[in-house]
């Protein structure tokens, strides 16, 4: 069976956030990607160039999968799924806070180094990538599947609600340096946007300010850290010294 312009039509139309909102659907591509997520995420469709690692998928052919691809090199695999609702955040351990990172990539790593750290929960702000756009779910290589993502409105406000026991860590270029800061577990970390960093309703909120120092400190440097290379660093520490 061939590759239908309407599985074409809508796999492109799932580039669009407003579109996967809409049809509560996105798409995920190669074998190992796709393998996570299947027992985690109904399946819409499923196509193959290899039914032995896909054996339930439908067979296509190099071509057929260069025209369903949103990869400039297509991988093996391509697949439709439908999105799922955030369950309830516990409070239970570190919670990750993503404040205005819109970066997809980073978005994506972010959420695979939660998956890797053992972290149940990521909170991000409306204004961040969707988890469910294409490169994000590219970038997180399956962890998609066992983190839960919940997206609100307007974060200083949900953080407002948390427990009063919980203390609040975020990166700061102002913050004290991480590794002589006290870190407790649970505890929420928040990461700030990678052009302008935490915003200011939401810096308001945090408890204790921390940062990843330069080495040496007096060394000429980088301005500052990739989100995402600064959220390893940090959950690194944190779980160091659990």
């Amino acid at each position: 069976m061939s590759v239908s312009k309407t599985h074409i039509a809508l796999i492109r139309s799932l580039q669009r956030k407003k579109e996967r909102d809409r049809l509560g659907l996105f798409v995920a591509e190669g074998s190992k990607t796709i393998s996570e997520l299947l027992p985690h995420f109904r399946c819409h469709s499923l196509f193959s160039t290899n039914l032995t690692l896909l054996p339930d998928a439908q067979y296509i052919n190099d071509k057929e999968l260069q025209r369903l691809s949103l990869l400039q090199t297509p991988q093996d695999a391509i697949a439709i799924f439908h999105k799922r609702d955030a369950t309830e955040i516990t409070f239970d351990d570190l919670i990750i806070i993503l404040d205005g990172v819109q970066d997809p990539g980073n978005v994506g790593t972010i959420i695979r180094l939660a998956d890797w750290y053992g972290i149940r929960h990521i909170v991000c702000g409306n204004d961040c990538a969707d988890c469910y756009n294409p490169k994000t779910v590219q970038a997180t290589m399956g962890s998609l599947a066992r983190v839960n993502i919940k997206y609100v409105s307007q974060l200083d406000l949900w953080l407002n609600n948390i427990p009063r026991t919980i203390p609040i860590y975020g990166t700061l270029l102002d913050g004290n340096d991480i590794y002589s800061t006290a870190t407790t577990t649970p505890a929420l970390i928040i990461m700030g946007s990678e052009g302008h960093g935490i915003s200011q309703p939401v810096r308001d909120k945090i408890t204790h300010k921390i940062r990843i120092n330069p080495y040496p400190p007096e060394h000429p440097t980088a301005e500052s850290l990739n989100v995402a290379i600064a959220a390893a660093i940090t959950i690194a520490e944190f779980r160091r010294r659990k």
